[in-house]
């Protein structure tokens, strides 16, 4: 049903921006950096944000956010589900073999089946619908059959009549769906859809154009954070061939988009010429320490989490986390 025009105004003031990356199974980090945060606040940490766009593992995180989850069952998703999502959750024996397996199927088919993320996210999402998010959502996908983007967000402007009616698991399952490692996800209307990292890994940019060019708020009232699921630190060797850049290839891509996006996102809030707007949590480690898929490292990548967030808290306080933000009304609301 529609809201009433009166309820939905533009209040002047801070806008406080959560942006995630994608990053698969090193989304323990920004989940138990954001764990870390909300255990000192007493609060869910998805009710200081006025927008929150995420991309794959970091849309997971969005999705789950928005809806009123707190940070800290989003890291039990990634501790308890971690591991049978990407089909490791079985006797180390057993867990090589089927390793060895299907890096040899990887070559011609996708490496993991999606049913063990399909059913994680239904037990954590249920049957929600994106209208019933509490925080404005921006969750970006790809459509490669339309061969555009395919942006779900929730009805925080009268243009967005469809998404706020769609199921919070299709989102959730959409933006995450990476390349050759889950299949592409097939929506209840019948859409394909694929990884949003695809085209916005780092969300940054989507996240303040949004702000900027959808809801209007002013550049300098906003403020926003933007978390990373760590920096690889790589080189290559100087007129590198296909054999020795194949394995990094989605790195350089990633990385560029990475850095173009931050680029954009300065420039619409004229970061670092006038005032510091954005700031950017990330690690950068040693060359494959970590994979997208290498769920022995949950346990490291959560301490590493919360060893940031003890770290960096006492910075971000005053600007993210002294208030909490205005009550999200949309114009649009789904009635079961």
């Amino acid at each position: 049903m529609d809201a009433s025009p009166d309820s939905y105004t533009e209040i002047s003031g801070k806008r406080r921006i959560l942006a995630l990356d994608g990053g698969g199974i090193l989304g323990t980090f920004p989940a138990a950096f954001l764990a870390g945060i909300e255990k000192q606040l007493g609060q869910p940490i998805g009710d200081y944000f006025d927008l929150i766009c995420g991309t794959s593992t970091g849309g997971i995180i969005a999705i789950g956010l928005g809806l009123g989850l707190s940070a800290s069952d989003l890291l039990a998703l990634y501790e308890n589900s971690g591991a049978a999502i990407f089909g490791q959750n079985y006797h180390p024996v057993k867990n090589f073999a089927l390793n060895q397996l299907r890096g040899a199927r990887w070559l011609i088919r996708r490496k993991y089946s999606s049913d063990a993320l399909h059913d994680t996210l239904v037990a954590t999402l249920g049957d929600k619908k994106l209208g019933e998010a509490k925080r404005r959502l921006v969750i970006p996908a790809w459509s490669p059959v339309a061969q555009r983007v395919y942006i779900y967000k929730t009805a925080h402007h009268e243009r967005f009549t469809t998404d706020y009616n769609s199921l919070a698991v299709d989102a959730a399952l959409a933006t995450s769906a990476a390349p050759t490692f889950f299949q592409q996800h097939i929506t209840m209307d019948d859409v394909g859809l694929i990884d949003g990292g695809i085209w916005a890994n780092n969300p940054i940019a989507v996240a303040v154009t949004e702000a900027i060019g959808v809801l209007k708020w002013p550049a300098d009232n906003l403020h926003v954070l933007s978390i990373g699921c760590l920096n690889e630190a790589y080189s290559l060797p100087k007129g590198a061939g296909v054999g020795l850049l194949a394995r990094k290839l989605v790195k350089l891509f990633m990385d560029g988009q990475s850095h173009g996006a931050m680029g954009i996102a300065k420039l619409l809030t004229g970061h670092e010429h006038e005032r510091q707007t954005i700031y950017r949590i990330d690690h950068t480690v040693p060359a494959n320490r970590y994979t997208l898929d290498g769920v022995e490292a949950i346990q490291d990548l959560k301490g590493l989490g919360f060893t940031f967030a003890r770290e960096q808290l006492p910075i971000l306080k005053s600007v993210f986390f002294s208030e909490l933000a205005e009550p999200f009304i949309p114009y649009y609301t789904h009635t079961k």
